[in-house]
C-alpha cells in the first residue's frame, strides 16, 4: 500500500514539529499549517490524504474548515484533533464529515494507526469505485454504432426521467445487467442499487428474499430478516430473469408495483419503499403473457417504459472497439502483454454470430489472451466455432432474406447447432454441473433443461 500524504492543520508547532518527525519516520509525506487560511492553501496545493486538524484555530474554526473541505471535488479524509474529550463535539464533527477523532494527549501509535487505518479505507474505497467503472466499459458501454448511440440516448433521457418502472429485454450475454447500473448512475450514483437473480433463488425463499421475514415467520426465521425491497428504498431494485418468477409472487410483485408498499412475510405493518424497479428478461415477455405463462398485468405493469437491449450482431461496427478494448483490459488483469488482431482474424470476428453475444465476446478475448499473451492472433488460433462458421458459410449468405423457406430453414439449423455447441461448451467447463452451466450462459437451471430437451441434448449431460 502506497503510504499516505499527511497534511496538519494546528497552530502549536511543538506538537506539529513532532509529528512531522514522527510521521516522517513511518515513510509518510507530511505538510502543515498552522491557520485555516494557510490549510485551504496546503490543501489545494499539497492535495493530502489525510488532513489532521485541530478544532481550534487562530483565525477560525476547524468546523468552518471541514464546511469547505468536504464541498471539495476530491477532499482529503479530515481526522479531527481537540483538546478537550467533548462527545458532543466529536459527533458533530463527523456529522460535518470528519472520519475520525482524536483528543489531545493522545499516543502516537494509537494516531499512526489511525491515520493508516483511514488511508487503507479510502485506498479501497477508490478502487472500488475505479473497478466498478471499468466494469460498466468491461461489459459493453462502448461502440459508436448506430444501435449503440441509439441505446446510449435511452439510457440517458430515461435515466434521468421520473420513471420508477423500466423493462430491459434483450438476448443473454447481452449487457442487460449494465444498462441497469447505467440507468440507475445517471440519477444517483451513492444511491442503493439492489439486484437479485429471479431464476437462482429457492422458489419457497424467492419472497423474503424480496420483501423480508417476521422473526418465527417459517422454520428457521431465528431473527427479522431485511428484505431487498427494503434495502433498495431511495435507489434502485433491479429485478433480473423476472420472467423465471413464480406466478404467485408475480402477485404480490404487482401489487408492489402498483402501491409501492410492502408487507414482511409473516409481518403486519406496510413499509413504504421509494425505488425504482428495473426488470430484465431475455423472454418474449409479451407472447408468455398471452399464452398465460406470465400474469398479463404485471407485463403491462412493467412495461411502463420498455428499452430493447441490441445482439451484439446487430452493432457488429462495434467488434473492433470491443475487441480492442477487451484487449487491453484482460491484458492488464493477467499482467501480461496484449494480443494482436491482424485484419483477416477481425473480419472474422465481425462476421461470428456471437449467440452468446458481448459475455462471448468478452470470454473469447480472455482466452487467447490466457493461452497467446502478445501474441499475433492468426484464425487458425480462433475458437473452432468462429472458423467452422467462417467456412459453412454459403455464397451470398448475406442475402438469405432473399432465399425464401430454404433461407430461413437454413438459418435456424445452423443457430440451432451453434446453441447447442454452447450448451456443451457451458457444460464441459461446468463439468456437467447444470446450475454452473445454466449461470454462465445467463439463463435458469430451468431453461437450459428445456433447451437441451428441445436440441436433443437431454441424454449428454451425467
Amino acid at each position: 500500500m502506497r503510504k499516505p500524504n499527511v497534511l496538519i492543520i494546528d497552530d502549536e508547532r511543538n506538537l506539529v514539529s513532532s509529528l512531522i518527525f514522527s510521521l516522517e519516520e513511518e515513510g509518510m509525506t507530511v505538510h502543515a499549517a498552522y491557520t485555516g487560511k494557510d490549510g485551504l492553501a496546503a490543501i489545494e496545493a499539497a492535495t493530502p490524504d489525510i488532513v489532521l486538524l485541530d478544532l481550534k484555530l487562530p483565525d477560525q474554526s476547524g468546523f468552518d474548515i471541514l464546511d469547505i473541505i468536504k464541498t471539495m471535488p476530491a477532499p482529503p479524509t479530515t481526522i479531527m484533533i481537540s483538546a478537550h474529550g467533548d462527545t458532543r463535539a466529536a459527533v458533530e464533527a463527523v456529522k460535518k464529515g470528519a472520519q475520525d477523532y482524536i483528543t489531545k494527549p493522545f499516543d502516537l501509535d494509537e494516531l499512526i494507526l489511525l491515520i493508516l487505518r483511514n488511508h487503507q479505507h479510502r485506498q479501497l474505497t477508490e478502487e472500488v469505485a475505479y473497478r466498478r467503472e471499468r466494469e460498466a466499459n468491461a461489459q459493453g458501454l462502448i461502440g459508436h454504432s448506430s444501435a449503440m448511440r441509439t441505446l446510449l440516448g435511452q439510457v440517458e433521457r430515461i435515466g434521468k426521467s421520473s420513471a420508477r418502472t423500466i423493462l430491459l429485454q434483450g438476448p443473454s450475454g447481452s449487457g442487460k445487467t449494465i444498462i441497469a447500473k447505467a440507468l440507475h448512475s445517471v440519477k444517483d450514483k451513492q444511491a442503493p442499487f439492489v439486484s437479485v437473480n429471479c431464476a437462482s433463488l429457492p422458489e419457497n425463499l424467492l419472497e423474503a428474499e424480496l420483501f423480508g421475514a417476521e422473526k418465527g415467520a417459517y422454520t428457521g426465521a431465528d431473527k427479522r430478516r431485511t428484505g431487498l425491497v427494503e434495502l433498495a428504498i431511495g435507489g434502485t431494485l433491479f429485478l433480473d430473469e423476472i420472467g423465471e418468477l413464480p406466478l404467485p409472487l408475480q402477485a404480490k410483485l404487482l401489487t408492489f408495483l402498483e402501491t409501492h408498499r410492502f408487507r414482511a412475510v409473516g409481518g403486519h405493518t406496510e413499509i413504504e419503499a421509494d425505488i425504482r424497479v428495473i426488470a430484465a428478461s431475455n423472454r418474449d415477455l409479451q407472447a408468455e403473457a398471452q399464452s398465460g405463462s406470465f400474469r398479463e398485468d404485471l407485463f403491462y405493469r412493467l412495461n411502463v417504459m420498455p428499452l430493447s437491449i441490441p445482439a451484439l450482431a446487430e452493432r457488429r461496427d462495434d467488434i473492433p472497439q470491443l475487441v480492442a478494448h477487451f484487449s487491453e483490459d484482460l491484458a492488464l488483469q493477467e499482467g501480461c502483454s496484449p494480443i494482436v488482431v491482424p485484419p483477416e482474424t477481425m473480419a472474422l470476428l465481425c462476421d461470428y454470430q456471437w449467440p452468446g453475444n458481448i459475455r462471448e465476446l468478452r470470454n473469447t478475448i480472455e482466452r487467447l489472451t490466457i493461452l497467446h499473451a502478445g501474441e499475433t492472433i492468426v484464425p487458425a488460433r480462433l475458437p473452432p466455432e468462429i472458423t467452422d462458421a467462417a467456412r459453412t458459410q454459403p455464397a451470398g449468405a448475406e442475402n438469405t432474406a432473399d432465399a425464401g423457406t430454404g433461407g430461413d430453414s437454413l438459418l435456424a439449423s445452423e443457430m440451432a447447432k451453434r446453441e447447442a455447441e454452447c450448451i456443451r461448451e457451458a457444460l464441459l467447463q461446468s463439468r456437467g454441473r447444470k446450475g454452473d452451466a445454466a449461470s454462465s450462459l445467463g439463463i435458469s437451471r430451468h431453461a437450459l433443461k428445456r433447451r437441451m430437451q428441445k436440441l436433443g441434448l437431454a441424454g449428454e449431460d451425467r
